[in-house]
């Protein structure tokens, strides 16, 4: 049998395998992460050596590169101006005061644990592990009784995140020498990355969501098909990008915010406005794909990682989960007038996954001197992550539920900031993008 079909069943039976126990593990600390994760370190070379992955660079990449896609686009679709505005005062102080100085401390730190890596290799490491992923720690967000102010503002801040970080990647990619971000330069990077696919990314997702609404209004979509168009408009945006040699991902984030605009602003009127459902399968898909790119991960990256690991690189990791997101997280959120066990509920679910998990291998893939170091970085850090947030996620979030309910009940009817009522804000993701 060859390499490829051991792959696809190893592949097909850890999905079934999870799928069947889904619901049982989801009252567990043992998260859908971990065992994708887990399971792609069992039948990968550094183990069993199952599947000979070598071979099947191009494949791993494009599985990866869609799922990202995919989130970045429904994420994004998800997202509404008063998300940041209404009461949620809590993402925009983490997205413009805690993300920068989450990248500036990434840096930093790097320097002298990881020898051997440039200033823009340093800086790529701190934007590489600077966003959060939704999926690794789920009950943290979805904890009843958490503050609603705390679930929404970590809900909005692992969907805009990730694409707001990837302006900050493109540049510092384009400052490494050997990388086909530099050979355009930085101005050409900045050009192309940032302006060209923004513009496209725009165009994309607000042409698609115009059209959309135009034949909704004739009644010419049928429901399944008008999910299966997300999916058209995303790749779309994302190829538009890469052919005038752009950032694919920057263009699907930006295309998401458009085509989420168009499709609200435009809903038929005179109809019950129920629940938009359009991007179910796209989400579904997404979250099948980010899955599949975790056991992945664990045969490409972590499990070659765990073959060369050094005390630095682990030092490194553990100062990324902890001092590198929590300090930001403690100054973006000084004189917010929430207590401190919120400040720290906050600042330990920072996940890292999916995000961190492609540009690290983007970044590997170009075979340059340093990025060795730094895939291996990302790898355990990334894996820590997914270990140590997911198994804690629902032991702490019932007891920071716990202390808050005692904690308004203290307070009386002067309340709790954490108490501060927030409008309906974007969906918490799917079962399989939760990581449950």
């Amino acid at each position: 049998m060859s390499d490829g079909a051991w792959a696809g069943l190893a592949v097909a039976g850890v999905t079934a395998a999870y799928a069947l126990g889904s619901r049982r593990l989801s009252a567990t600390p043992v998260t859908s992460a971990i065992v994708f994760t887990g399971s792609g370190v069992l039948i990968g070379p550094a183990l069993l050596d199952v599947v000979d992955i070598e071979h099947y660079a191009a494949p791993v990449t494009a599985l990866m590169e869609a799922a990202l896609t995919l989130v970045l686009f429904t994420d994004a679709m998800g997202v509404r101006r008063r998300d940041l505005v209404s009461g949620g005062f809590l993402p925009g102080r983490l997205l413009g005061i805690g993300l920068p100085l989450c990248i500036a401390a990434g840096w930093l730190l790097a320097w002298p644990l990881l020898p051997g890596l440039t200033v823009w290799e340093l800086a790529l490491v701190g934007a590489i592990l600077a966003p959060t992923d939704a999926a690794v720690g789920k009950t943290a967000m979805s904890e009843p009784s958490v503050p609603q102010l705390v679930r929404r503002g970590l809900n909005a801040e692992s969907g805009l995140n990730d694409g707001l970080i990837l302006p900050f990647f493109v540049v510092f990619a384009a400052g490494v020498p050997g990388t086909s971000y530099a050979q355009e330069g930085v101005a050409g990077t900045f050009w192309r990355s940032l302006l060209l696919s923004t513009a496209l990314g725009l165009l994309a997702g607000d042409v698609g969501g115009r059209l959309l609404r135009a034949a909704r209004a004739r009644g010419w979509v049928a429901r399944d098909w008008g999910q299966v168009y997300v999916l058209g408009i995303a790749v779309a945006a994302y190829e538009l990008a890469v052919l005038t040699e752009g950032s694919g991902f920057i263009a699907a984030w930006v295309a998401g915010f458009a085509f989420g605009h168009a499709a609200r602003r435009h809903r038929p009127s005179g109809r019950p406005q129920g629940p938009d459902r359009t991007p179910e399968f796209a989400e579904t898909l997404g979250s099948l794909l980010a899955s599949i790119s975790l056991m992945v991960f664990g045969a490409v990256l972590l499990g070659p990682a765990l073959q060369h690991l050094t005390w630095e690189i682990v030092l490194y990791a553990a100062l990324s989960l902890t001092v590198v997101r929590m300090v930001p997280v403690a100054v973006a959120l000084a004189g917010s007038g929430l207590r401190w066990p919120t400040v720290a509920y906050i600042g330990w679910f920072g996940p890292r996954g999916l995000a961190s998990i492609v540009l690290g291998l983007l970044v590997v893939e170009e075979h340059v001197p340093g990025t060795e170091t730094l895939g291996r970085a990302v790898a355990v850090t990334v894996a820590l992550s997914i270990l140590l947030q997911g198994i804690s996620a629902v032991a702490l979030a019932h007891r920071y539920g716990h202390w808050y309910a005692h904690a308004s009940t203290a307070a009386g009817e002067r309340g709790l900031r954490e108490g501060t009522p927030v409008p309906e804000g974007p969906r918490v993701p799917p079962p399989g993008r939760s990581g449950r």
